[in-house]
């Protein structure tokens, strides 16, 4: 279908090997308990958290990388960008979290602060700037807008992905094809 949706495919059968360079920038965030932890949340319907920060995280590597952009700081910020530990649909958590499109950037700013105290002013950038155009203030960064592409993008293929069954099926093959490629 083309190389954005090949590369996104990618990320269901991503590992160590066929990472292209990618786990060596974000291993130490991507395999700590904090990220893996985010698989136990739901994202979209029937995709974890885990996997959304993959695929965006990924294709913001890719993408990065390809336009001679600082690809380590924004796969960085990619992988963080939704860094929070709630499930934001749960009534008991309170009113506010109607308020999560626009809320959770900043916890995920917080929290990754405290993974990565390291953590450069492109990396958090692109975490805090994540959702415009829903927030107003847009990225300071072109690595931020690629964040925010990104995660539009595979938000978008989670949900053709959970609400299709023909997508379901044609996608599932498509990840498999490429995983043998």
């Amino acid at each position: 279908m083309g190389k954005l949706y090949d590369c996104y495919c990618k990320t269901y059968k991503l590992n160590k090997i066929n990472s292209e360079g990618f786990f060596d920038i974000v291993g130490d965030l991507y395999f700590s308990d904090e990220v893996q932890s985010l698989a136990k949340y739901e994202q979209h319907l029937d995709i974890n958290r885990l996997q959304h920060i993959t695929g965006v995280a990924f294709l913001t590597y890719v993408i990065c990388k390809r336009l001679g952009l600082n690809y380590r700081s924004a796969a960085r910020g990619a992988t963080m960008h939704d860094l929070f530990y709630y499930d934001w649909r749960d009534g008991e958590t309170g009113k506010w979290h109607k308020l999560h499109g626009y809320k959770h950037p900043q916890y995920a700013c917080l929290n990754a602060k405290e993974l990565a105290a390291d953590s450069d002013m492109i990396t958090l950038n692109c975490i805090k700037r994540h959702m415009w155009p829903l927030t107003f203030v847009p990225p300071r960064y072109a690595e931020g807008y690629i964040v925010s592409f990104a995660d539009k993008y595979c938000a978008t293929r989670e949900l053709m992905y959970s609400l299709s069954k023909k997508y379901k099926q044609r996608f599932l093959k498509d990840v498999e094809r490429i995983s043998h490629e």
